[in-house]
């Protein structure tokens, strides 16, 4: 991250962020990991993108432990529950809500979806898989915008499994009541370069970042 990252201009200083986050410049710093270690895992994307969108929630939660006062879960028993991916450092065990963290990808642009429903933070890595390099010369993943923000336990609502007798569906989830709301002013990051055209983040005419 160069002196003068014209990435700053991104950068939303409001958004409240987890105890401890000195800057969100720190997420600067994360991005670049997550865009480069996904760089090789681009055929996965378009075998399996769940388990993509999971590695990269998986990589943002490694980021965060290098760069900020977030460690990945030490508590086996919690880590295999996925909940929190990260407590701060030098917090009581177990951990209060505002200790937790937890890390998402999503192609999506707005949804939050968890197998549990939590209070917490969660940052939430909206990304884009952009094989022609339309946006970076160098960069197959981009990580486009980045949600921070508190849910409550009262903030989720039970979906339930579509799977039956009969095969098929999804497993249980929940998911975030009124997200788009919820989220509004969340984005601590944000591309200009890219827009929500139907539903999915798109590459915009004429703001290209390529370089």
């Amino acid at each position: 991250m160069g002196k003068h990252d014209k990435r700053e201009g991104w950068l939303n200083f409001n958004v409240s962020l987890p105890p401890g986050f000195d800057s969100p410049r720190l997420i600067l710093k994360a991005v670049d990991y997550i865009e480069r270690e996904l760089a090789d895992l681009v055929d996965l994307y378009f075998e399996q993108a769940n388990v993509f969108s999971a590695i990269v929630g998986i990589f943002g939660a490694k980021a965060l432990n290098a760069v900020s006062n977030w460690e990945k879960n030490p508590n086996i028993h919690k880590a295999q529950q996925r909940f929190p991916d990260l407590r701060r450092r030098g917090c009581a065990s177990p951990p209060m809500p505002h200790e937790c963290l937890e890390s998402k990808g999503s192609k999506r642009p707005w949804a939050i979806q968890s197998h549990y429903d939590h209070s917490g933070w969660y940052i939430i890595w909206r990304y884009l898989v952009d094989p022609t390099r339309s946006l970076e010369r160098h960069k197959a993943v981009i990580i486009w915008r980045v949600d921070v923000v508190f849910l409550e336990k009262i903030d989720w609502k039970y979906e339930k499994s579509s799977a039956g007798e009969t095969g098929g569906g999804r497993t249980h989830t929940f998911g975030v009541k009124d997200v788009a709301t919820k989220l509004r002013g969340k984005a601590v990051y944000l591309r200009p370069d890219v827009a929500i055209r139907g539903g999915k983040p798109i590459v915009t005419n004429g703001h290209s970042g390529k370089k």
